[in-house]
């Protein structure tokens, strides 16, 4: 497909197989722009969430260019709306001083109210938070996957890095 291989969605075009024709249609490439790597390791993912984002177009641009950070991001939810909070999102350097512009700003996620009324409901549960996941793109549309997470507990974190040691280990060995 032409333009698939650098995350641009492809064009309509006919394939020839055989004797058969088919008419192959846009194909919605999805491209990862940031991760945050800490919520696997500070959380355990219960649940998985897809939303899109209110964004300027010079943010737009800024996160499509790689220029966005989860560290320390979380997903508040006030009255019946979802919003990012602490992503940070440098301006875009192509375009012109903006005034005011504060890259720390909380952004709208775009989520249905069965989604935003499921959320509030488990959220309610004690222990249990909003966490981004990473942020993608999705055709020409930017997306957030954010996750239910439950705080994991210091004893829980070292036993993972032991856990991960001795697998190493073992992977070696058995290299020899």
């Amino acid at each position: 497909m032409t333009g698939a291989a650098n995350g641009k969605m492809a064009r309509s075009r006919w394939v020839h197989i055989e004797k058969y024709r088919l008419l192959i249609y846009n194909i919605k490439v999805m491209s990862v722009i940031s991760i945050n790597k800490r919520a696997n390791f500070d959380y355990e993912i219960l649940e998985k969430f897809e939303a899109g984002m209110v964004l300027t177009g010079q943010e737009v641009k800024s996160i499509k260019t790689g220029h966005i950070s989860l560290a320390g991001a979380f997903v508040t939810l006030k009255g019946n709306e979802a919003w990012l909070t602490n992503a940070h999102v440098p301006p875009y350097k192509m375009a012109g001083q903006v005034l005011d512009y504060d890259p720390t700003r909380p952004r709208k996620l775009l989520l249905r109210k069965q989604e935003l009324s499921s959320l509030y409901g488990k959220i309610k549960q004690k222990g249990l938070t909003l966490v981004p996941i990473r942020v993608y793109t999705k055709g020409n549309k930017i997306k957030l996957e954010f996750g239910i997470g439950r705080g994991k507990k210091k004893y829980e974190k070292r036993d993972l890095i032991k856990k991960r040691e001795v697998d190493k280990k073992i992977r070696e060995a058995m290299k020899v």
